[in-house]
């Protein structure tokens, strides 16, 4: 009981209001969140810690909630999300990269391989989406693009 506690206790240090029902329609997120399960924080440049000019994009953190929801409530890391253009030639992204956007995200589910995310996204989702061995990437960009890296 007493890690439950603790555990609340820290939540409640990092914006998370124990009586609020995070689940209903048309609730705001908590102060510092996107969403229900991600934090601004997630996505922020790795170099610079903006979110960029048009912020995150919201269709990609509803995605995100979806992948989510579907693997069981198991926690989705966000490795890499907006990135500024220093950062991303830093790292040899794309020169018309979506994370320069702040329209993608490279992603792990915990204990859930990037082969298996990618299979359970491939037949709906219409956006961007890669296959690396350690990371799925995963764009809301107009139109279906798929590749692996």
């Amino acid at each position: 009981m007493a890690d439950i506690d603790n555990m609340q206790a820290w939540a409640i240090t990092q914006g998370y209001d124990p009586t609020y029902d995070y689940r209903a329609a048309n609730k705001p997120p908590p102060p510092g969140y996107l969403s229900e399960h991600f934090k601004a924080s997630e996505f922020a440049c790795k170099h610079c810690g903006s979110l960029g000019d048009a912020g995150i994009d919201p269709d990609l953190v509803s995605l995100l909630e979806t992948v989510r929801s579907h693997f069981a409530d198991k926690p989705v890391t966000i490795n890499s999300g907006y990135r500024c253009p220093t950062h991303n030639k830093a790292v040899g992204g794309a020169s018309q990269s979506q994370h320069l956007r702040g329209t993608a995200a490279d992603i792990t589910v915990k204990g859930v391989s990037p082969s298996t995310v990618y299979a359970y996204l491939d037949p709906w989702h219409d956006g961007g989406l890669g296959k690396y061995s350690t990371f799925t990437h995963v764009d809301v960009r107009d139109g279906r693009a798929r590749w692996s890296g």
